[in-house]
């Protein structure tokens, strides 16, 4: 096999290695888009989600992150099999996802649950808060006496938070950050070893998300889970991830360690977004001004992206290679476990326009 050009970095997935726990290689979803009237054809597709590579490690948290519409949710719901992707690889534990029938996939289930953004509509206001968390156990028919699914329930309760008495309330009568915790509790009751969280804090006042974060981090530890945190809060991802992933327009545009991401990024797009998050020292948020990246223009619709890099109509680094050529995952460090996919990153002193 012949080797890469000369200065010109081999592609590179994401850090990928083959001892993680889950791994998504190349995955790709789709969405029709339809005509109106009263014959609906499909006139196009939707790129939610385009050849998207990620690793999840056991006891590890990846943040996946970026502007709303980017694709995050449709990743998180396609590599737990909740939306079929189109194309690609989701491997658990060494078994491949994709292509397995929703028979195959149930006792699948047990091991890989959900969390979702809106406490309040993923839990059935007509079940009392004992039937919502025992739900999953009947389902994989995890115990055979009433007995001891109660007790697995008040211990579930207690986990996250709850009192054993609350076991009786309706979802209505708690608060956005107790409705949560009672999410988390359904989604631990089987027993998961990874748990995609879908913005689980981006509903709830700003009070309440420190709560809900130290439980998140609490319970991996006591549990050695792994969390696929999707949010658009850089924030709450860097306070809880150990490695993060950026997404633009349902690409990968940067993955790596949170620390050298968040100090060292190499994309303009993370540069853009970091830049946004506001400082708590005043005067540091006033210096940092002068400096502070402002991105023009709309996002591009997923059902007409543009040519090349996709970032390139609102980058003020394009140049024609941009649009001529789609710039792939390369490292930034020499073990790969920071890669980002720009022609003209930051901190290259060629990468000028």
């Amino acid at each position: 096999m012949s080797s890469a050009p000369t200065g010109t970095p081999a592609p590179v997935t994401d850090g990928a290695h083959d001892g993680a726990l889950l791994q998504v290689r190349d995955l790709t979803t789709t969405f029709p888009v339809r005509s109106q009237g009263v014959i609906r054809r499909t006139v196009g597709r939707v790129q939610a989600v385009t050849e998207v590579s990620l690793d999840v490690d056991e006891g590890e948290t990846l943040g996946l992150v970026g502007e709303s519409g980017c694709g995050k949710s449709t990743t998180g719901r396609s590599v737990l099999q909740l939306v079929r992707p189109d194309s690609g690889s989701v491997r658990y534990d060494g078994r491949e996802l994709v292509g397995l029938s929703p028979k195959e996939m149930r006792p699948l289930r047990r091991e890989l649950a959900m969390v979702f953004q809106d406490p309040f509509g993923s839990l059935d206001p007509r079940l009392p808060v004992s039937e919502l968390i025992a739900e999953p156990l009947r389902i994989h028919r995890v115990y055979s006496d009433e007995a001891s699914l109660r007790a697995r329930v008040d211990e579930l309760l207690g986990l996250v938070g709850l009192k054993p008495e609350h076991r009786s309330r309706y979802s209505h009568e708690f608060s956005g950050g107790q409705r949560q915790r009672i999410g988390i509790a359904r989604a631990l009751a089987a027993e998961p070893r990874v748990i995609v969280l879908d913005e689980p804090v981006s509903a709830l006042d700003v009070s309440v998300q420190a709560g809900v974060v130290n439980l998140l981090e609490d319970l991996q530890e006591r549990l050695g889970l792994s969390y696929l945190f999707i949010a658009h809060d850089l924030s709450v991802v860097r306070h809880i991830s150990d490695r993060v992933a950026v997404m633009y327009l349902g690409k990968v545009v940067e993955v790596g360690d949170a620390a050298s991401v968040y100090d060292n990024p190499r994309h303009p797009y993370t540069r853009a977004l970091l830049s946004a998050v506001p400082l708590p020292d005043p005067a540091a948020e006033r210096r940092r001004r002068r400096s502070r990246v402002v991105l023009s223009g709309e996002i591009p619709s997923p059902a007409d992206p543009p040519s090349g890099c996709r970032f390139r109509t609102r980058c003020p680094k394009a140049q024609q290679r941009c649009a001529d050529e789609v710039p792939v995952l390369r490292p930034s460090d020499p073990v790969g476990r920071h890669t980002f996919a720009c022609h003209f990153p930051e901190g290259d002193a060629d990468s000028a326009a």
